[in-house]
């Protein structure tokens, strides 16, 4: 299969997993901005997903010859979602998961919370705080604070369920990525490509880029793998408390361990997953060594495991990519909003929420109304559109959400 559309008025075409008409006209010029950068291979891909983002557009995939754009990544580097399957079924549960729930809050911390001190699982990570004082110079003084947001959750979007697959197996995922030290990073070293000389011609300052062999992109590469590396294990540690969490009211409970460093989507089967949706890597395409950058994108090799999320209240997918070169071995990361938070605070409300989320053990009230399922697309219909990008492995409904 090919890609639904094709746009062009850019330098490099866009190829759209989705109708263009389905797309939001701002954030159709957002892509054409992209296209438009000279150090584009190939094409843009567009996932099924998209919506306006902050410098690049969210769900989109763009491969850069010798060059990177650190807000195309975003402000959540290594952003990601992580899933486990364990060892219950719905049966094992409680029938009032409220005190599940409980242990969970009690033990990951939400929204702009951190441990009070840094956990004995964060301080094991001796490779990650070693190499603290060779980050930016902006976040000096910052090790203590990521240290003690390792194993935490975050707000927004991000989420740690409790899922039923259709056998009813049980199964823990969550949403999170690099906190507020990645945030740091990250607007630490868009600050500095805007000043650089070769972009001061883009149609958007958004999308400074640093160059390869600069010392500017040494820089910024060293600090976004440090983010990748924690954001992934800032992934492990919440699931690890959760598990430990949940034991004290499941004492059977077990999930498969993960290695003790690096990623592991799809090395063990489906039952153990972690892989980012915001982030750069080394890759091949059409011919070229590029830097791929997925924001709001996942990596879909043939055969790799990934997750697509839907939202409170909805369906979330465990799939296996295709391998499809179009799409530069890409699919979406999860639905993709269909209006801002403002708009969906003015447009539901506490009851409406309180529908949408009937059966699931979550927060109902006006600090999370902006993430009420209708403010996202519909997952089905974003999954249908990328058949040949990825296949389902396992489907999850959600029992029970924790949010920030």
């Amino acid at each position: 299969m090919s890609p639904v559309a094709t746009l062009g008025a850019a330098a490099h075409p866009i190829w759209l997993w989705t109708r263009p008409e389905e797309v939001e006209s701002a954030a159709l010029d957002q892509l054409r901005n992209v296209a438009s950068l000279p150090y584009v291979h190939h094409h843009v891909a567009v996932m099924p997903d998209v919506h306006l983002g902050y410098g690049a557009t969210v769900g989109s995939v763009i491969a850069l010859r010798d060059a990177v754009s650190p807000a195309a990544v975003g402000v959540d580097i290594g952003c990601g979602m992580a899933a486990a399957r364990t060892n219950l079924t719905a049966e094992d549960l409680p029938d009032d998961l409220g005190g599940l729930r409980a242990a969970l809050e009690a033990a990951v911390p939400v929204g702009m919370a951190r441990h009070p001190q840094p956990t004995t699982r964060a301080r094991r990570q001796a490779d990650l705080w070693n190499a603290f004082d060779q980050l930016h110079p902006r976040v000096a003084g910052r090790l203590e604070r990521a240290m003690a947001q390792l194993g935490t959750l975050g707000s927004g979007n991000h989420f740690l369920e409790v899922c039923l697959d259709t056998d009813d197996a049980v199964w823990i995922m969550l949403h999170s990525g690099s906190r507020n030290i990645g945030k740091e990073l990250a607007e630490a070293h868009i600050a500095v490509a805007r000043t650089l000389e070769h972009n001061a011609g883009l149609p958007d300052r958004d999308l400074a880029v640093f160059l390869a062999g600069t010392p500017q992109m040494r820089a910024y590469r060293h600090d976004l793998d440090w983010a990748q590396s924690y954001a992934q294990r800032n992934r492990d540690a919440m699931l690890a408390a959760a598990v430990e969490a949940l034991r004290t009211l499941l004492p059977d409970l077990r999930v498969p361990t993960p290695p003790r460093h690096g990623p592991y989507a799809g090395d063990r089967g489906f039952a153990l997953v972690n892989c980012h949706h915001n982030y750069v890597a080394e890759e091949h395409h059409f011919g070229a060594d590029v830097l791929v950058t997925r924001k709001g994108a996942i990596s879909a090799r043939d055969g790799e495991f990934g997750i697509i999320p839907g939202s409170m209240g909805t369906r979330s997918y465990l799939v296996r990519g295709r391998g499809n070169p179009d799409s530069f071995h890409s699919a979406s990361h999860g639905a993709g909003r269909t209006m801002s938070r403002n708009r969906a605070r003015r447009t539901f409300t506490v009851a409406d929420l309180a529908d949408q989320t009937r059966g699931v053990e979550c927060r109902k009230d006006r600090g999370v109304l902006d993430e009420i399922p209708a403010a996202y697309k519909d997952i089905d219909a974003v999954l249908a559109a990328q058949e040949d990008l990825v296949e389902i492995v396992a489907e999850l409904r959600a029992v029970l959400c924790v949010k920030g």
